[in-house]
């Protein structure tokens, strides 16, 4: 879970405000000292902050205010230019196409790759983290709420109302400068490994693109190319996997719907506010003391989701490999810089936690990675991407750690050629491996007796013969 609840979050340190000294604060609220003209300002910006903030209140009737997070991200994000062009981007993403269509049996899935600038990012991605933050806003609220009692609620009356609004808010403010920064800093529409953007558009960040480059020792040309490959490999999977985009969405939404409030914080919340002293509350909120409980069914579901993640990310890492090792000189550094990109918990993954409550663990990319590279090598490509066919084929946790128990239970199980042969009917595939599973058992069971009855035989065995 994320250090602090979902919507809160401390002062950017990047912007100062009130409390940071090297802006002219006091680091205390209402404190004396200073000069009162700035204090004056400083209290004028606050109120101005917060006339705008309440003009939104009535424009969004959900758990989170989505208007004023996109207006946040919006405005924090700057007019970014960049020096590459649409033929540019159009030719990576064509030559990338050709590169893995040998690789993967998955045709292309995107229809057009666009240029993206940061704030094309916000406003394309906007309606799938709309799908995935509602379902934790509300819960949360829900639990806090449900948690009041009923004379309080009745006493309350309005003030629950204004409170709702006054959450939407600070979500809203929260989300907004969350994809602000995971804005000016992913590089294709699909880098945080969740399907954000429409159907079937592939997106490459120009100007992120080159900032990313200037760290590194390769030419820029060879990095869009790479680039390219990974976004349109992720399209091949979420356009050719149909569950794949629904199942993802729907275990954040089964995260989400576990969320509970420790009701005996409510009591300890309550006697560290100071009705006349406004800041009391955004510290009361910022202590954690309201951060949702993660139950058994949470951690299965975020057990689940990790995995899937794992398994998305580790396949295209391997199709991307094989496509472009032998045409890109830096194909092999370009793959560990991504992959320790990930693995140090970066942008992304924190963004995610913050906006979503949930901890990614990026490093079950290498385990994923090792899997499906075993199963390839061992079974052809037809095999490794046939398991796409449905989710029940798919590898577990525990497969990610011993891949070549499965890749041999593929073997065993499902044999390699019937396997290919039934891509199309994944329910006649779980049938055979079901017969299969059975008929393992009645051997084993088999097994177990025979020692019992023939044991006394058997060392008169060979003279009977």
């Amino acid at each position: 879970m994320s250090n602090l609840p979902f919507g809160f979050g401390v002062p950017d340190p990047d912007k100062g405000g009130d409390n940071d000294p090297a802006r002219g604060g006091s680091g205390q609220s209402g404190s004396g000292g200073g000069n009162p003209a700035d204090a004056f300002n400083q209290l004028g910006q606050m109120l101005s902050q917060l006339g705008q903030m309440l003009s939104q209140a009535g424009s969004s009737s959900g758990p989170v205010n989505y208007d004023l997070a996109k207006q946040i991200a919006l405005q924090r994000l700057s007019n970014a230019s960049s020096n590459m062009d649409e033929a540019a981007v159009r030719d990576a993403a064509h030559l990338a196409e050709m590169w893995l269509d040998p690789a993967t049996i998955l045709p292309a899935g995107a229809t057009s790759t666009k240029l993206w600038s940061a704030k094309d990012w916000v406003d394309k991605t906007l309606p799938t983290w709309q799908r995935l933050c509602d379902p934790v806003a509300r819960q949360v609220s829900n639990s806090w709420m449900s948690a009041l009692p009923e004379e309080a609620k009745q006493q309350a009356g309005p003030l629950l109302s204004m409170l709702g609004q006054v959450g939407g808010m600070a979500y809203g403010s929260q989300l907004g400068n969350a994809l602000a920064q995971l804005a000016d800093e992913v590089l294709t529409s699909s880098d945080v490994g969740l399907p954000l953007g429409p159907d079937a558009t592939g997106a490459l960040l120009p100007a992120n693109i080159e900032k990313f480059t200037d760290g590194l020792e390769r030419p820029g040309s060879e990095v869009l190319v790479f680039l390219a490959a990974r976004e349109a490999a992720h399209q091949r999977l979420f356009a050719h996997v149909p569950w794949l985009r629904q199942r993802l969405l729907a275990t954040v939404e089964e995260f989400a719907s576990g969320i509970t409030v420790d009701t005996s914080a409510l009591e300890q919340l309550a006697s560290q506010i100071d009705p006349a002293n406004p800041a009391t509350f955004e510290q009361a909120m910022q202590s954690g003391i309201l951060e949702p409980q993660t139950t058994e069914e949470q951690k299965a579901a975020l057990s689940r989701l990790e995995t899937l993640l794992a398994l998305v990310e580790g396949w295209v890492d391997v199709v991307v490999a094989d496509a472009v090792r032998e045409r890109l000189p830096g194909a092999d550094a370009l793959r560990e810089t991504l992959r320790r990109r990930r693995a140090s918990g970066g942008p992304a993954e924190q963004t995610f936690a913050t906006l979503v409550g949930l901890e990614l663990r990026p490093r079950r990319l290498r385990a994923a990675s090792s899997l499906w590279q075993l199963v390839g090598d061992q079974h052809g490509i037809e095999t490794r991407d046939g398991i796409w066919a449905h989710p029940d084929l798919l590898p577990t946790a525990a497969d990610l750690d011993d891949p070549l128990a499965f890749a041999e239970r593929l073997s065993g199980e499902l044999g390699s050629a019937d396997f290919s042969a039934d891509l199309d009917d994944p329910i006649a595939a779980l049938e055979r491996a079901e017969r299969a599973r059975r008929e393992t058992e009645g051997e084993s069971a088999a097994e177990a007796e025979e020692p019992n009855s023939d044991q006394p035989d058997d060392d008169s065995g060979s003279g009977r013969a």
